[in-house]
């Protein structure tokens, strides 16, 4: 027996039919796909060369994906673009660290919002007479500081995605990609200009405005799109189908929260004057005989027309031409762009209102544009280089819609229609909710590209949102009437003067999207943002980290 004592064996290790040791894992994050932030196969894979090579690769491949996100809006109606854009982008963060991620979706933004901002450069150059290459440097330096906030949900993501199961990564990318547009629609004043849910205008998500307006579409939109990309390279298909079929069968919510309270005829104007006319004081008494002779050509009804149509100040516009409009507005309510105020209280963008034995009414612009309307601190230099006339204008004060036969109107001016935050409490039940917005414009600056077409775009979301008809006057377009269901329902052609007369249907009721938003604002959907992120946060790496 010799007194040696048998050394005791190691329990065996369980092997698989395949013949390979069984490891133990994470069933929610066992198959390392696309989504799942592996091990960093670019930081560590082939020589220095090759990894910098498939970086650069890869950058290039996010700006395509930006500039093809950008071709999903206005004038173009493929808005299956944008979830598709948005899935290459979750796709190429596949294996990424923090900071390449935040690169990537840097670049997807610069490209996103460069192109589709790229009307911006006509104002700086042909206007503000900035040489072509101080305009490019302008535009691009605009497109980065706004591409900080998609690099902002793209390092999000990708730092929190190993800490949630796979089958919530999808949710995790909403909410990253619904945080950085909320910022970007609020912080320094804001501008959400092409935010992602407005591609969204037709197909099948846009049922689901006016229930969760425009942010929670783009929220939608991109978990979709993060589904696409888990299917495409994971072969997850639960999540794709789930969220495939909740955007299909929004179709199935109801869509109708409002009633009609009558038609209103309305004569929209359209006066086509270049922009390098309209305050040329040889031309201010040709342009202002050719809008008075427009308006007193229009029937009788409302007339609307663009903001600052009004060459002067309304207090030092000439006798005659006071004379003419408080004639014309014997028979019909004229809302004429102006500008009211004096050097001392300072000017406000203004429609006023007028119809013959009727208290004057005044709208004053709320929704300042920073550069066009307001000076930010440090940066009266840049403003004073673009030679923008009125360029620090004062806020206007509330005020309530104008009632007009039977229905009441809520003017917005230019730009303000994107803020729908700003002025839903006139589209809530009550007897002061507006029936109609009226949306006063003057694009002149920036051509007639695909600007008009994207600010046309954004009338129409805010249309589905809150059920109400919008009619828009603008200088050179596009002047337009949008039903209450977001569809176009004339038009006039661009940089031709005209007037659009048209038979408006006013609408009364609240959307739940509608309500909600004026009773809480934007929080709620802040609130599922952060929710989210806290959340992953809070747990656990279930994922190794790249390197």
């Amino acid at each position: 027996m010799g007194g040696a004592r048998a050394r005791p064996r190691a329990p065996p290790r369980r092997v698989g039919r395949t013949g390979r040791a069984a490891l133990p894992r994470d069933a929610d994050a066992g198959r390392c796909g696309a989504l799942v932030q592996g091990h960093a196969r670019d930081a560590g894979a082939g020589t220095g060369g090759f990894r910098h090579l498939r970086s650069a690769w890869r950058l290039g491949a996010a700006l395509a994906a930006g500039a093809l996100h950008a071709l999903a809006f206005a004038p173009s109606t493929a808005w299956f673009l944008q979830p598709l854009a948005l899935a290459l982008l979750v796709g190429l963060l596949s294996g990424q660290t923090v900071r390449r991620a935040a690169w990537l979706g840097g670049a997807f933004g610069l490209a996103w919002l460069g192109v589709g901002l790229w009307w911006l450069y006509i104002s700086l150059h042909d206007f503000g007479g900035l040489a072509p290459p101080l305009a490019v440097g302008a535009l691009l330096l605009l497109g980065a500081f706004l591409a900080l906030y998609p690099a902002a949900a793209a390092a999000g993501f990708v730092a929190l995605r190993p800490r949630v199961p796979a089958a919530w990564a999808p949710l995790l990318w909403a909410a990253c990609w619904l945080l950085s547009e909320l910022a970007r629609a609020q912080w320094f004043t804001g501008f959400p200009w092409i935010a992602s849910g407005y591609a969204h205008t037709v197909g099948p998500g846009a049922a689901w405005a006016p229930w969760i307006g425009v942010y929670g579409l783009g929220a939608l939109s991109a978990a979709w799109a993060a589904a696409g990309a888990q299917a495409a390279l994971e072969r997850r298909w639960r999540a794709a189908l789930a969220l495939s079929a909740a955007v299909a069968l929004g179709a199935l919510l109801p869509q109708s929260f409002t009633t009609s309270t009558g038609n209103l005829r309305l004569s929209l104007v359209q006066p086509n004057v270049p922009q390098s006319a309209k305050f040329d004081p040889a031309q201010i008494d040709r342009n202002l005989d050719a809008l008075l002779a427009q308006i007193e050509a229009t029937p009788a009804g409302v007339v609307v027309t663009p903001e600052s149509v009004l060459p002067l100040p309304l207090a030092y516009l000439p006798a005659e031409a006071q004379g003419r409009l408080a004639e014309a507005s014997v028979t019909r309510h004229l809302l004429v762009g102006s500008f009211l105020g004096s050097d001392e209280a300072g000017w406000v963008n203004s429609l006023v209102g007028w119809h013959q034995g009727q208290a004057q009414y005044d709208y004053g612009k709320r929704h300042l544009l920073p550069f066009g309307e307001f000076i930010p601190p440090g940066l009266g230099w840049f403003v004073r280089a673009l030679g923008i006339p009125m360029d620090d204008q004062a806020q206007g004060a509330h005020q309530r819609p104008w009632a007009v036969g039977g229905q009441r109107l809520r003017p917005l001016i230019c730009y303000e229609d994107l803020f729908g935050e700003d002025f839903v409490r006139s589209a809530v039940d009550g007897p002061e909710a507006a029936t109609v917005f009226v949306n006063a414009s003057n694009l002149a600056w920036f051509g007639r590209h695909m600007v008009q077409d994207q600010h046309l775009q954004f009338s129409q979301m805010r249309a589905l949102e809150f059920q109400r008809p919008f009619v828009r006057s603008t200088n050179t377009g596009a002047t337009a009437h949008v039903d209450h269901r977001g569809q176009v329902r004339a038009r006039l052609e661009a940089l031709t003067a005209g007037t659009l007369v048209v038979e408006v249907e006013g609408r009364s009721g609240s959307t739940p999207y509608a309500r909600w938003l004026a009773a809480w604002g934007l929080w709620p959907l802040w609130g599922l943002g952060l929710a989210a992120v806290v959340w992953a946060a809070s747990r656990r790496r279930s994922t190794p980290v790249a390197p």
